[in-house]
């Protein structure tokens, strides 16, 4: 018998933990041709989380969880579920029921048809503001455009994952986390599947502008290089323009001599350059931050209890 796990990212989400399990069971009830687990990894939450999670265990032995030390933030909660689930495949699904777990059967039907990938496009994107819905989508373009493969917009963690693909991403170890990217960097066997995403069932979401912005210059240092070439080709183009204008005002004082032009010039000029520097320095300076942390070869996640059981670390 085939074995699925879910996997299921947690931080605050008692609430929604008592109205996700039953709509689980009758998924598994309904596909009882299989073998279920379900892999919680609570991530450091500060409410009741962990006693819900301990009272599903016991009441279910297919409820299984991964109690973080601490906040490591959901992708590096994902990390860990990709290390501790034991199915021949996994679905990534929220707690919170915006991602509808009645499209799991047709994600099962594809990957017994030889996909190893099944991700849901959203059609549409929920209660969400207009302007979180643009910045997401130039986010995207922008990503797209400068890498390599291709990032898909509108795609979230909610797909089914073989165990090739899964085996792949526990490879990646790396400690500044862009998994949407990886999912594209790994490659193998893709499909897609189209659906509405829905509204929270109960509590609010962790991630403010600030993580998304967190999130999003992760996702452009990881996977292209775009930003320090950009700063190069704007150095050469203001070193370029600079000397064309260093010339024109050599020849205007050597010709007509006309005096050069003194104090107000000069500060623009200056604090131009300046911000053109600065600017580089901090696109530099991103990138010199995230291989000082890979360097560091720190755990990228410590386990304080894993199914009733302390880990020793």
């Amino acid at each position: 018998m085939k074995k699925i796990s879910l996997l299921i990212p947690c931080y605050n989400e008692e609430k929604s933990l008592s109205i996700l399990y039953p709509e689980l069971l009758k998924l598994m009830e309904a596909n009882n041709q299989y073998d279920w687990e379900l892999m919680f990894v609570n991530d450091g939450s500060t409410d009741g989380t962990m006693s819900e999670l301990h009272r599903l265990r016991q009441q279910d032995k297919r409820v299984n969880y991964v109690d973080l030390s601490r906040y490591f933030g959901k992708e590096v909660a994902m990390l860990a579920g990709f290390d501790y689930v034991t199915g021949d495949c996994m679905v990534i699904i929220d707690a919170d029921l915006q991602d509808p777990p009645s499209l799991i059967p047709e994600m099962i039907k594809y990957w017994e048809e030889g996909y190893e990938d099944v991700y849901a496009r959203r059609k549409s994107r929920g209660k969400e503001s207009w302007l979180r819905k643009r910045l997401s989508m130039q986010f995207y373009k922008l990503l797209q455009s400068s890498s390599r493969f291709d990032v898909l917009p509108n795609v979230g963690d909610f797909r089914l994952l073989d165990r090739c693909c899964i085996n792949a991403l526990k490879k990646l170890r790396e400690s500044e986390r862009y998994t949407k990217g990886m999912y594209s960097w790994i490659g193998f066997k893709k499909k897609e599947i189209l659906f509405d995403r829905g509204d929270r069932i109960a509590g609010k979401s962790s991630w403010n502008y600030r993580q998304l912005f967190s999130l999003a210059i992760d996702g452009i240092t990881s996977f292209t290089n775009l930003p320090l070439r950009i700063s190069t080709v704007i150095g050469c183009l203001v070193s370029l323009f600079a000397f064309i204008y260093m010339l024109f005002v050599y020849v205007k004082a050597l010709i007509w001599g006309d005096p050069v032009q003194g104090y107000p010039s000069m500060v623009m000029l200056i604090l131009f350059l300046g911000g053109i520097q600065l600017l580089s320095l901090g696109i530099i300076g991103e990138y010199i931050g995230r291989i000082y942390n890979e360097t560091k070869n720190r755990p990228d996640y410590l386990v304080r209890e894993f199914n009733d059981e302390r880990v020793d670390v």
